[in-house]
């Protein structure tokens, strides 16, 4: 999957305009549409045809399409040199719900502390399934690779009919994705997969798992979302932004261990 973007700034470099074309359509249609207030909007794609069979996972194309975003959303806030967080929040005028939810995160993890050398902290939004997520990460990258300490999420489901059920889902669904983005990779040679087993597909273990802090926000809204898929997309962003954060250096394919 690749997606490429454009976009022009104005003189307080906020977009005016947002290009977005992406290489094949798959589920949910929604999934590239991004909540910020931006006018004038070309988002497209492209199918490539492949001989290797294309399957769902967890949170489908929410997962991909809230790292092309997210991490292009952060490139446009350091273009024009403003803090990540504040510029998405800027352009949520126009979307006050999923404005509280980034808000929320950003109280949690204290967004913008002090730090020790070495460490940073990245932001990411999506909203997937009806429920709006938004998660900050702290990141240890004293040792030269990536070390996520805590992950701060305040989820927006309309209303949380079991609260600690969703926690759960929200949990699990930050440990999946923090996975993929860290080390999921699948290989082909020969037409066959590479990988087989945890043996040679590495899992995030229980020593490298961060501290989760949980918010859920019951808004009331009558478009109940879901809980066990929209915890996935926002993380993988939130790591990578929290990499820039800390190095410089933007991360524009996953996995990250390919990088760092």
């Amino acid at each position: 999957i690749m997606s490429r973007f454009k976009a022009s700034l104005n003189s307080e470099g906020y977009p005016e305009a947002w290009e977005n074309q992406f290489i094949d359509k798959h589920e949910p249609v929604e999934a590239p549409t991004i909540p910020y207030t931006v006018a004038d909007q070309f988002i497209h794609y492209t199918n490539s045809p492949t001989h290797v069979r294309f399957g769902p996972w967890r949170s489908v194309d929410h997962t991909q399409h809230a790292f092309f975003t997210e991490s292009f959303i952060d490139e446009l806030a350091h273009a024009a040199d403003k803090d990540p967080y504040q510029y998405r929040y800027d352009l949520l005028s126009d979307d006050l719900r999923a404005r509280k939810v980034l808000e929320t995160a950003a109280k949690m993890s204290k967004w913008g502390k002090e730090m020790p050398e070495g460490w940073g902290q990245g932001i990411a939004l999506q909203r997937s399934f009806n429920t709006i997520v938004a998660e900050v990460v702290d990141l240890d990258m004293s040792s030269g690779k990536p070390k996520v300490t805590n992950v701060y999420c305040a989820a927006d489901p309309g209303f949380a009919m079991s609260t600690d059920g969703f926690k759960a889902q929200m949990e699990s669904g930050i440990i999946y994705g923090l996975t993929a983005a860290l080390y999921g990779e699948i290989n082909i040679r020969d037409g066959a997969v590479v990988e087989s087993n945890f043996h040679n597909y590495k899992m995030l273990r229980m020593n490298e798992a961060p501290e989760i802090e949980i918010h859920i926000i019951n808004s009331g809204d009558s478009s109940l979302g879901g809980g066990g898929e929209p915890g996935t997309p926002p993380i993988a962003p939130a790591l990578s932004n929290a990499i820039f954060a800390i190095t410089g250096k933007r991360i524009r394919e996953l996995p990250v261990s390919k990088f760092v």
